[in-house]
């Protein structure tokens, strides 16, 4: 069987080839000309260069292909309001809907966000009955991908779309080439984060996000989302938890929330005025205040979701990084 994985460079894409591979199914990676592809530097699958935004080139990166597994997407924060991502994640998704449709392609998994429903405390998690509430944070990444999710259900119910959504939370573990996830892991291991906010999110093993996917080949209904998601800590857990792992003091100041959203706006201004990233922007610093915690049980029944510990996922985070010495390239 032939799947084909959109985004296959990315950090999930690159430990989803690899649990395909695994599992074995062929694999074609569709890819963007000029980015680095080196996690997937020697391994046994078929590179093809196709835009999302370009329907020639998606109808024949899709010719012969069994399975898609849509992992592309444009996931930059800032600025919060942003035109390309409107264009990759709404416009790139319905073209990879229609290409789908046209090549009659079985099965279609759509990579989401968990943020695309609502979240909840530790004692009452969000699952998958919750509504989309991101719409408060004012951030183009999570109503876009919201909109995306939206156009794969509504392509299901008119058009006969075979496809079901995944909705992973927050990953950690290797081939993080940016680093995203990992960037975390550096500045507490550098000494660069003194404190933790009020908050919480959910936290996942990528490798079992990209078992459950490839599991979601055989497994799950159509129509269906899957909260792909484990353990939920405070900021204060997750960071003691990292520290712990890879062997460094843990950050030891509490920030009041007031503090954190003031610094955020702070930081969304001169943003603007300098036209550069801000080290937190305002959106981010009122979701670093909330608490964003989820619920699985779904897809650990349906998928057959893996809960490997998180030190595992740190662990193995941190030794890809400082192999490829990320520790060295980012002060």
């Amino acid at each position: 069987m032939l799947v084909l994985v959109t985004g296959a460079d990315g950090f999930l894409g690159s430990n989803l080839v690899r649990s395909l591979l695994d599992k074995g199914y062929s694999v074609r990676a569709m890819l963007q000309h000029g980015r680095n592809t080196g996690t997937l530097d020697k391994l046994d699958i078929d590179k093809i260069y196709a835009d999302l935004l370009d329907l020639k080139s998606l109808s024949d990166a899709f010719i012969g292909v069994d399975v898609v597994i849509h992992t592309a997407a444009f996931v930059s924060i800032w600025p919060s309001r942003n035109v390309i991502s409107r264009r990759v994640n709404i416009d790139g998704t319905r073209n990879v809907i229609d290409t789908v449709l046209k090549t009659g392609v079985k099965r279609m998994i759509h990579v989401g966000t968990a943020n695309t429903f609502g979240f909840g405390s530790k004692n009452s998690p969000g699952n998958e009955t919750l509504p989309y509430d991101g719409y408060k944070y004012g951030l183009d990444y999570m109503d876009t991908k919201y909109a995306a999710h939206s156009l794969v259900l509504e392509a299901v119910k008119n058009r006969g779309l075979p496809a079901l959504i995944v909705n992973p939370t927050f990953m950690l573990g290797p081939y993080d080439s940016e680093p995203s996830s990992g960037a975390m892991i550096v500045a507490i291991y550098k000494g660069k984060i003194s404190g933790f906010v009020p908050g919480g999110r959910n936290y996942i093993y990528v490798k079992d996000v990209a078992d459950a996917i490839v599991n979601a080949v055989t497994l799950g209904e159509v129509s269906e989302a899957y909260i792909l998601g484990h353990s939920n800590l405070t900021y204060k857990e997750i960071f003691n938890l990292i520290a712990n792992t890879i062997g460094v003091k843990p950050p030891a100041i509490k920030f009041p929330k007031w503090l954190i959203i003031f610094i955020g706006a702070l930081g969304s201004a001169w943003g603007r005025i300098k036209g550069q990233k801000p080290i937190i922007s305002y959106p981010m610093s009122r979701i670093s205040c909330d608490e964003h915690y989820y619920d699985a049980s779904k897809a650990i029944s349906k998928l057959k979701l893996l809960q490997t510990p998180i030190e595992v996922a740190v662990r193995e985070s941190f030794s890809w990084m400082k192999e490829k010495g990320f520790f060295d390239k980012h002060e």
